[in-house]
């Protein structure tokens, strides 16, 4: 939402017209990104007229300051809702930087890679302003992505399967 979005945003602005469709996915409950990605798209199609998207809304599978109990109920429900999305796209590629929602996606990604159906690559930014620790999708995400980016060469000390890029954002 928001910060997250804006990062997204930034780093598909430096990919060719090869990566289209792209298939935006966020929380039914973010009431920014939708109109932020539009505009986006709006501009993208000024250089690469073939440009096409979606847009797919999920339940978030974990609010700001949520218990973490009830965030397993939540994160639960998102994935079963993410599961049949994520088999009609069949993704071949999943960019994702930080926001809880990028979980579901990814879990639901890996269960259609390890049934055969479809393996999707998945490529992990860490948001700019995690400096010290990872987020928690990051915590999770690290041991499930194909690539994993950190921005801040101290955290590619601490998580050493990481890629560190310098700033990308």
């Amino acid at each position: 939402t928001g910060g997250h979005t804006t990062e997204i945003l930034r780093l598909l602005s430096c990919l060719s017209e090869s990566y289209s469709p792209i298939h935006y996915i966020f929380a039914d409950s973010d009431k920014m990104s939708e109109a932020k990605i539009r505009s986006f798209e709006q501009k993208r199609a000024e250089t690469f007229s073939n440009s096409k998207f979606t847009l797919d809304r999920i339940p978030r599978s974990r609010e700001v300051r949520q218990s973490w109990t009830s965030s397993v109920v939540t994160t639960l429900y998102s994935m079963l809702y993410s599961l049949p999305l994520t088999y009609k796209l069949k993704p071949d590629l999943i960019l994702c930087n930080g926001p809880g929602t990028c979980v579901p996606i990814c879990v639901s990604a890996l269960l259609l890679g390890l049934l055969g159906i479809k393996r999707a690559i998945i490529v992990y930014v860490e948001s700019i302003c995690r400096v010290e620790t990872l987020s928690l999708s990051g915590k999770i995400l690290y041991y499930f992505s194909d690539y994993f980016i950190v921005q801040w060469p101290g955290l590619k000390e601490k998580y050493p399967k990481s890629v560190y890029l310098g700033r990308i954002v």
